[in-house]
Protein backbone atom coordinates (compact mmCIF):
# COMPACT_ATOMS: atom_id res chain seq x y z
CA UNK A 1 0.00 0.00 0.00
CA UNK A 2 1.17 3.55 -0.55
CA UNK A 3 2.79 5.41 2.22
CA UNK A 4 -0.11 8.48 1.43
CA UNK A 5 -2.38 5.90 2.63
CA UNK A 6 -3.60 7.47 5.89
CA UNK A 7 -4.71 4.82 9.08
CA UNK A 8 -7.55 6.64 10.97
CA UNK A 9 -8.08 5.99 14.75
CA UNK A 10 -11.45 3.69 15.42
CA UNK A 11 -12.48 7.38 17.56
CA UNK A 12 -13.09 8.92 14.22
CA UNK A 13 -11.18 10.88 11.52
CA UNK A 14 -8.59 13.78 12.82
CA UNK A 15 -10.46 16.89 11.21
CA UNK A 16 -13.85 16.41 11.34
CA UNK A 17 -14.30 19.57 9.93
CA UNK A 18 -12.80 18.99 6.36
CA UNK A 19 -15.42 15.96 5.80
CA UNK A 20 -18.05 16.72 3.30
CA UNK A 21 -21.10 13.39 3.37
CA UNK A 22 -21.40 12.11 -0.38
CA UNK A 23 -23.33 9.13 0.49
CA UNK A 24 -24.19 6.19 2.05
CA UNK A 25 -23.31 2.81 2.13
CA UNK A 26 -24.18 -0.86 3.61
CA UNK A 27 -21.37 -3.67 3.57
CA UNK A 28 -21.73 -7.55 4.73
CA UNK A 29 -18.99 -9.26 5.33
CA UNK A 30 -17.37 -12.49 6.42
CA UNK A 31 -13.79 -12.10 8.47
CA UNK A 32 -11.59 -15.48 9.22
CA UNK A 33 -8.48 -14.77 11.60
CA UNK A 34 -6.06 -16.61 13.39
CA UNK A 35 -3.35 -14.79 13.58
CA UNK A 36 -3.57 -13.34 10.47
CA UNK A 37 -7.24 -12.43 8.82
CA UNK A 38 -8.94 -12.72 5.67
CA UNK A 39 -12.06 -10.86 4.72
CA UNK A 40 -14.10 -10.97 1.68
CA UNK A 41 -18.31 -9.39 1.20
CA UNK A 42 -20.04 -7.21 -1.10
CA UNK A 43 -22.00 -3.98 -0.17
CA UNK A 44 -24.39 -1.19 -2.08
CA UNK A 45 -22.73 2.49 -2.06
CA UNK A 46 -25.63 5.35 -2.43
CA UNK A 47 -24.53 8.79 -4.49
CA UNK A 48 -26.93 11.19 -5.84
CA UNK A 49 -30.34 8.69 -5.80
CA UNK A 50 -27.71 6.56 -7.53
CA UNK A 51 -27.17 2.58 -6.23
CA UNK A 52 -23.89 1.00 -7.26
CA UNK A 53 -22.79 -2.20 -6.11
CA UNK A 54 -19.33 -3.39 -5.17
CA UNK A 55 -17.34 -6.11 -3.55
CA UNK A 56 -14.95 -5.55 -1.03
CA UNK A 57 -11.89 -7.83 0.30
CA UNK A 58 -8.51 -7.60 2.13
CA UNK A 59 -5.88 -9.04 4.22
CA UNK A 60 -4.82 -8.21 7.75
CA UNK A 61 -2.68 -8.87 10.90
CA UNK A 62 -4.32 -9.67 14.30
CA UNK A 63 -7.28 -11.36 15.14
CA UNK A 64 -9.22 -14.80 15.92
CA UNK A 65 -12.05 -16.46 14.94
CA UNK A 66 -15.12 -16.52 12.36
CA UNK A 67 -17.92 -13.56 12.14
CA UNK A 68 -20.16 -12.23 10.04
CA UNK A 69 -20.07 -8.60 9.95
CA UNK A 70 -23.08 -5.88 9.06
CA UNK A 71 -22.05 -2.30 8.30
CA UNK A 72 -24.26 0.76 7.75
CA UNK A 73 -22.53 4.07 7.04
CA UNK A 74 -21.80 7.15 5.42
CA UNK A 75 -18.84 7.60 2.76
CA UNK A 76 -17.45 11.86 2.67
CA UNK A 77 -15.32 13.56 0.08
CA UNK A 78 -15.89 11.94 -3.15
CA UNK A 79 -16.06 13.86 -5.72
CA UNK A 80 -16.13 11.54 -8.51
CA UNK A 81 -17.83 8.22 -8.72
CA UNK A 82 -14.13 6.39 -9.75
CA UNK A 83 -12.16 7.61 -6.58
CA UNK A 84 -14.30 5.12 -4.75
CA UNK A 85 -13.05 2.14 -5.77
CA UNK A 86 -9.23 0.73 -5.01
CA UNK A 87 -7.09 0.48 -1.74
CA UNK A 88 -7.69 1.48 1.73
CA UNK A 89 -6.48 1.22 5.02
CA UNK A 90 -8.37 0.50 8.16
CA UNK A 91 -7.97 1.47 11.82
CA UNK A 92 -10.55 -1.63 13.38
CA UNK A 93 -11.29 -2.61 17.17
CA UNK A 94 -14.32 -4.81 17.91
CA UNK A 95 -15.39 -7.80 19.43
CA UNK A 96 -18.13 -9.95 18.53
CA UNK A 97 -19.57 -13.30 20.83
CA UNK A 98 -23.08 -15.05 19.73
CA UNK A 99 -25.10 -12.68 18.17
CA UNK A 100 -23.64 -9.20 20.01
CA UNK A 101 -20.96 -7.02 19.25
CA UNK A 102 -19.67 -4.25 16.65
CA UNK A 103 -17.71 -1.20 16.26
CA UNK A 104 -17.02 1.62 14.53
CA UNK A 105 -14.51 1.38 11.55
CA UNK A 106 -12.80 4.73 9.38
CA UNK A 107 -11.13 4.12 6.39
CA UNK A 108 -9.15 6.19 3.85
CA UNK A 109 -7.96 6.05 0.53
CA UNK A 110 -5.24 7.68 -1.05
CA UNK A 111 -7.77 10.42 -3.35
CA UNK A 112 -8.94 11.42 0.17
CA UNK A 113 -12.34 9.81 -0.09
CA UNK A 114 -13.18 8.53 3.62
CA UNK A 115 -15.47 5.68 5.19
CA UNK A 116 -17.00 5.61 8.27
CA UNK A 117 -19.25 2.55 8.99
CA UNK A 118 -20.85 0.96 12.31
CA UNK A 119 -20.26 -2.74 12.31
CA UNK A 120 -22.28 -5.65 13.91
CA UNK A 121 -20.76 -8.40 14.37
CA UNK A 122 -21.69 -11.83 14.62
CA UNK A 123 -20.19 -15.46 15.43
CA UNK A 124 -16.97 -15.72 17.71
CA UNK A 125 -13.78 -13.30 16.84
CA UNK A 126 -11.34 -11.08 18.97
CA UNK A 127 -10.64 -8.34 16.20
CA UNK A 128 -7.15 -6.14 16.87
CA UNK A 129 -5.00 -4.67 14.18
CA UNK A 130 -5.04 -3.06 11.04
CA UNK A 131 -6.36 -4.47 7.79
CA UNK A 132 -5.61 -3.21 3.79
CA UNK A 133 -8.69 -3.31 2.18
CA UNK A 134 -9.72 -3.21 -1.38
CA UNK A 135 -12.95 -2.37 -3.17
CA UNK A 136 -14.32 -3.16 -6.61
CA UNK A 137 -17.33 -2.14 -8.48
CA UNK A 138 -19.10 -5.05 -9.76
Amino acid sequence: MSAALLVLSAAGPLAADDLVKSGTLTIEQVQIAFIGSGNLGGGTLVVGGQKYSFSIGGLGIGGFGVSKMECTGSVYNLKNINDFAGGYVQARYGMAVGSTGGGQLWLQNSKGVVIEVRAKRSGLALSLGGDAVYINFD
